[in-house]
């Protein structure tokens, strides 16, 4: 069974994967023997760096950097995603036939209009992704008690207007702790305050509500409603979406007791069985409303991925495996792209995460993994977010430059600089 017919089984979607899935990159013309025999098998899997770079051109920068280095190796680039931001772009890279469908403009979660788009596949099935409409980079100013879901609605119903037999929603990257109380009052549930008014936006409208009314939601398409989470979190606790991922959205921790006890009032009028459930925290959890609102099944979205991908395959005959994303820390190993690579790897091959901020250092590495901070090399995080090709091409050498020294040092800072080739990935 092919891969992307492996991801249809689980999510119900018919997809036949586009080939090659992979982009190899060779070096042209012969090589002499000692470098052949020395050559190596390449994966470079980022996710996108939030905000900054989507993960195709982040791999190719990469890559371009590392060829600098060690131009005889074969380079596997698999750009990847967790069901946070760029997931419905790998879908739609992976999956001939589908279409991208755009819907205009929506309400941003700060309510200023953002664009809209769904994906159509060729079973007729759909997928919608919240960071698109609801991510953190479209805030203006964080908010995190009234940022809220509401654009995802829009692109939602759009989907659902259009008959789609199924529906993907692609949960992650999200700037709000609402419990998907945004979408799911524009989708037709009333969520209402002690004098039966509609609550008010965001997470810290939750801690007003006194009752929730399904009987108007929009009803589920025949092949249901899943998610592609991108965290293993439940919604409520110390592990819990307010206080795990609010922070990260401008949360003080007075806020973050405010989200969570909003949660947990939404939990106590939909649902308190889901919220124990692996993952119903994501997307400040808005996989806890779908669950509860929709009987919303729920995956692992880089799982899903890498199996659409070819990424398992790929790293099973690597010798090498390059990850990365934006922020690595505590939680890149309950969900996300880089945990999931790095989970995958051979015990003998070495593995690099790339990332724009490593918060712990080496003590949130995995043993035997080596950590490249763009923050680190680029001298702030202010330098490497203004310029992601250039610092990535740096740590693309700088991960090469290692392999070559077999160092295993957990941190690197730079490398002497290059060629500006990475000019050429911007």
């Amino acid at each position: 069974m092919s891969n992307a017919k492996s991801f249809a089984k689980r999510s119900g979607m018919l997809m036949r994967s586009r080939s090659p899935t992979a982009s190899r990159m060779r070096t042209s013309g012969s090589s002499p023997n000692t470098c052949e025999a020395r050559r190596m098998r390449v994966v470079i899997a980022p996710d996108s760096f939030k905000g900054s770079i989507d993960a195709a051109r982040a791999a190719s920068a990469i890559a371009a950097g590392w060829r600098v280095e060690r131009p005889f190796d074969e380079l596997i680039l698999l750009p990847q995603a967790d069901g946070g931001e760029g997931t419905l772009d790998a879908i739609f890279a992976a999956v001939p036939g589908s279409q991208l469908v755009d819907v205009g403009p929506v309400p941003g979660p700060d309510g200023r209009p953002t664009p809209g788009s769904w994906l159509l596949l060729p079973d007729s099935s759909g997928v919608v992704e919240l960071a698109r409409v609801s991510g953190l980079p479209l805030m203006e100013k964080l908010s995190p008690l009234t940022a809220h879901t509401r654009g995802l609605s829009a692109v939602i119903a759009a989907a659902l207007d259009a008959g789609v037999t199924a529906l993907t929603i692609c949960l992650g990257g999200s700037v709000s702790t609402d419990g998907g109380a945004g979408a799911l009052s524009e989708l037709g549930a009333r969520l209402l305050d002690v004098e039966k008014h509609p609550i008010s936006d965001g997470g810290g409208g939750l801690c007003d509500l006194k009752r929730v009314d399904f009987r108007s939601l929009q009803p589920v398409p025949g092949g249901g409603i899943r998610l592609l989470v991108d965290v293993d979190a439940p919604l409520l606790g110390a592990r819990g979406s307010a206080a795990t991922f609010g922070p990260q959205k401008g949360a003080t921790d007075n806020d973050v007791a405010v989200l969570d006890l909003g949660l947990s009032i939404l939990a106590g009028l939909i649902g308190t069985g889901f919220a124990d459930l692996t993952g119903s925290g994501a997307a400040g959890g808005a996989a806890f409303g779908f669950m509860a609102a929709w009987s919303a099944s729920s995956m692992p979205g880089a799982a899903a991925i890498a199996a659409l991908t070819g990424l398992d395959r790929a790293i099973e005959v690597a010798g090498v495996v390059i990850t990365g994303e934006g922020r690595f820390d505590e939680t890149s190993s309950q969900g996300k792209v880089a945990g999931y690579a790095l989970s995958q790897r051979r015990e003998n091959s070495r593995a690099f995460v790339i990332a724009g901020e490593i918060e712990g250092g080496t003590a949130v590495m995995p043993t035997g993994v080596v950590g490249v901070s763009l923050r680190e090399l680029a001298g702030s995080p202010e330098a490497a977010m203004a310029d992601p090709p250039r610092w990535l091409y740096q740590a693309g050498r700088e991960a090469a430059i290692l392999v070559a020294v077999g160092s295993r040092a957990d941190v690197r800072g730079p490398v002497p600089m290059a060629s500006p080739d990475w000019a050429r990935h911007r």
